[in-house]
C-alpha cells in the first residue's frame, strides 16, 4: 500500500505499476483470473494489513488495467471487514468491470455462478475457502462460499446445466509455507477430479491458494490441479519467508467430440520486489536465477511435465 500512495504522487492509490511489467502477459490470455484475498475498504480507509486486511478500493481498477477479467474471492480473509467489507469489495470490482466468485452480498448473489465468455466458451468460475478467520455470520451464511465437496459439485453440475461449456474451480486450502500438498488437499483433488456427470467431467480445472508458496502442478484423474499458485503480490521479507515467488497458471481449452479440454498446459515464474519500487516482475534464470530455480522445482515436483506441462516466458 506505501508503494501504491508513493505511486499516486500523495493523492489515493495508484497500483498500476506494481503490476506493470507482467500485465502483458495478463491481458494476452482470453481470459485471466486473479485471487483476491484481502476485502476493500473505503476510500478514506483505514487500510490495514496482517492479521485483518483492508486495502484501498483502487486495487479493482488496477487488475481490470492489467488485464484480469475477474477474480476469485473466498478466502479465510474475506470477511474480515464482515459483511460490510464483502459488500464493499463487490462493489469495487463492479465498478470495475470485474467479474467475481466466492463471496456473496445476498443469497440470490451467492447460487448465480460467475460465467464468463472465452475464445467462444462459456466459462463458469466458482470458488470457496476452507474456513474463515472471523465467523461466518448467522444471518448470512451465504456470504462467504465454504469448501464443501458436496456443495462444490452441486454447484459445478448446476453451472454446466446452466450452460457452462468449462468449470473453473478456485480453492483457498492447504497449509501455509509448505510446499508440498498435505493430504487433505490430494484427498479433496482426488474426489472433485473423479466427479462425473453423464460420463462428462464436472470440474475442468483447479487452482488453488492460500499456501503463500509454490505448490505443484498436477494432473489427477486426467483433469489438471495447481496445488497453489504462491502469491503473486506480497511484501514478505523474502530472507524469512518464500512468499515474494510464484507461478501463473496458462491453460489452453479446445472444443472437441467430448466437450472443451485442456490441449496446453503452460507457467510463468514471477517475483514480488520489494524494492523501493516495490513490483511484480518476471523471474528468468538471468534475472532472478535463485527464485526462479525453486519455483519451478516446486511447480514440476510431482511430474507434470511428464503430461506436457512447460514453461512459458513473459
Amino acid at each position: 500500500m506505501r508503494q501504491a500512495a508513493a505511486d499516486a504522487g500523495g493523492e489515493g492509490h495508484d497500483f498500476r505499476p506494481v503490476f506493470g511489467a507482467v500485465a502483458p502477459a495478463v491481458a494476452a490470455a482470453d481470459l485471466a483470473l486473479c485471487h483476491l484475498e484481502t476485502p476493500l475498504g473505503p476510500p478514506e480507509g483505514p487500510f490495514t494489513g496482517y492479521p485483518v486486511f483492508q486495502s484501498p478500493p483502487g486495487l479493482a481498477a488496477a487488475l481490470r488495467d492489467a488485464g484480469y477479467d475477474g477474480c476469485s474471492t473466498a478466502s479465510n480473509h474475506a470477511l474480515d471487514a464482515g459483511t460490510a467489507g464483502v459488500r464493499r469489495t463487490l462493489d469495487a470490482l463492479d465498478g470495475a468491470g470485474l467479474h467475481y466468485a466466492g463471496t456473496a452480498r445476498t443469497r440470490a448473489e451467492s447460487a448465480r455462478p460467475a460465467v464468463l465468455r472465452a475464445g467462444g466458451a462459456r466459462v463458469a468460475h466458482l470458488s470457496y475457502t476452507y474456513g474463515s478467520n472471523a465467523a461466518v455470520p448467522a444471518d448470512a451464511p451465504w456470504s462467504l462460499g465454504l469448501l464443501d465437496p458436496r456443495r462444490v459439485v452441486a454447484d459445478a453440475r448446476a453451472a454446466r446445466r446452466a450452460g457452462a461449456d468449462v468449470v473453473v474451480l478456485s480453492v483457498h486450502w492447504g497449509t501455509e509455507w509448505r510446499q508440498e500438498p498435505d493430504a487433505a488437499q490430494r484427498r479433496l483433488a482426488d474426489r472433485l477430479t473423479r466427479s462425473r456427470s453423464g460420463g462428462r467431467k464436472d470440474i475442468d480445472l483447479i487452482i488453488g491458494t492460500h499456501n503463500h508458496v509454490p505448490q505443484p502442478y498436477e494432473k489427477v484423474n486426467g483433469t489438471w490441479v495447481v496445488y497453489g499458485l504462491g502469491d503473486q503480490v506480497a511484501s514478505f521479507i523474502p530472507s524469512m519467508y518464500r512468499g515474494n515467488e510464484g507461478s501463473a497458471a496458462r491453460f489452453t481449452f479446445t472444443p472437441g467430440r467430448d466437450g472443451w479440454r485442456v490441449t496446453r498446459a503452460r507457467f510463468l515464474v514471477h517475483h514480488a520486489e520489494t524494492g523501493p519500487p516495490f513490483r511484480v516482475v518476471p523471474a528468468t534464470p538471468e534475472t532472478y536465477p535463485d527464485v526462479h530455480a525453486r519455483v519451478r522445482a516446486a511447480v514440476l515436483s510431482r511430474g507434470a511435465a511428464a503430461d506436457g506441462l512447460r514453461e512459458a516466458s513473459y
